[in-house]
């Protein structure tokens, strides 16, 4: 029998290479993005080439700065994966310069102001989405009522100009919708029959987030991500959500309105599962996914924001390391205690 050498055991798998993770994401992301360019229009098309044109370039310019090779961020595709998140994380309809700024707050700040790969403390994209949404609030604000064709979404893009044919509305999202008409006294029925609320795209939105759940599961799969943080995000939602929705069902939104409207199920699946700005230990992962749910719920509650997961997000970033001093795994051969 032909016999090959091998080395004495233990034997250790190769871990998971950077480039073939992070096509795993982008291939998660695609369902997403495509139902988003199906129900908005050609609007994502131009934030993702924006977003990646600038990441790319701000990436190549640190890099090369710092005496290393320019073609880092492109070989691992890790830069690409932050444009993406970025870019659906925004309204399509934003112009240009909210992409480049964004991006460079996102690389530049965000990521190499720590070290780089695996050394940033906050996630990125969510870095560069915060600080677009404090620098551009009346950009960020219209969303497309419908699909808008290429030549609407560039002139909104570049010329920044509303064109014929949709409509730009100042609180667009379903998130948005529902604070200002549940402000105004109404019930869940009659805020679904209001032309706002109409005109808000909640199915879209709902579909979408649908789509971006079926890319967690295949990053499941894959064994890119663990269960713990889309855990703790989905079964908080559920149980601070239900007992209000039960009490009464006119007045609050259901869990499922609340997984489906905003960015819950972008953070559970894409942004909570960070291995690098997010916890470590499989509890702490947990209890991540737990303050991602609690605070964005809070905030749509009480805030002023109608969402406000980038925010959270960059806050349970800053305690992430406290998470995991407080849930290390017992280690082998010790006490619980």
């Amino acid at each position: 029998m032909k016999t090959f050498p091998t080395a004495p055991a233990p034997h250790i798998p190769a871990g998971n290479r950077v480039r073939r993770v992070m096509g795993d994401v982008l291939l998660a992301l695609l369902p997403g993005a495509m139902l988003h360019l199906y129900f908005f229009g050609f609007g994502l098309v131009f934030q993702l080439a924006l977003a990646v044109a600038a990441g790319l370039l701000v990436e190549a310019s640190v890099r090369c700065w710092r005496g290393a090779a320019a073609s880092g961020g492109i070989a691992d595709v890790s830069t690409v994966v932050t444009a993406a998140l970025f870019a659906m994380s925004i309204t399509p309809l934003a112009p240009w310069w909210v992409a480049v700024t964004g991006m460079f707050v996102a690389l530049g700040l965000g990521k190499y102001a720590y070290g780089g790969l695996g050394a940033n403390l906050l996630n990125p994209a969510m870095a560069g989405c915060a600080f677009a949404l404090m620098a551009f609030p009346r950009e960020l604000a219209h969303w497309p009522g419908g699909f808008v064709g290429l030549g609407d979404a560039a002139r909104a893009v570049f010329a920044a100009a509303p064109a014929a044919g949709w409509d730009t509305l100042a609180s667009a999202t379903p998130l948005d919708a529902t604070k200002q008409l549940v402000a105004q006294g109404l019930r869940l029925p009659e805020l679904h029959a209001n032309a706002l609320y109409q005109r808000s795209g909640a199915a879209a939105w709902a579909w979408i987030a649908l789509a971006l759940a079926l890319g967690g599961v295949y990053l499941l799969w894959r064994r890119v991500i663990g269960w713990h943080a889309p855990a703790g995000v989905i079964l908080t939602t559920i149980a601070l959500t239900l007992p209000v929705w039960l009490l009464d069902t006119e007045r609050h939104p259901s869990p499922l309105a609340h997984l489906t409207a905003g960015g819950l199920m972008l953070a559970a699946w894409f942004i909570a599962t960070d291995p690098v700005s997010g916890c470590t230990s499989p509890r702490g992962r947990f209890v991540f996914g737990c303050g991602v749910a609690a605070l964005t719920l809070a905030i749509r509650r009480w805030g002023h924001l109608p969402d406000g997961v980038a925010f959270v997000v960059l806050f349970m970033n800053q305690i992430a390391p406290l998470i995991d001093l407080n849930t290390r795994p017992r280690i082998y051969g010790h006490g619980r205690g």
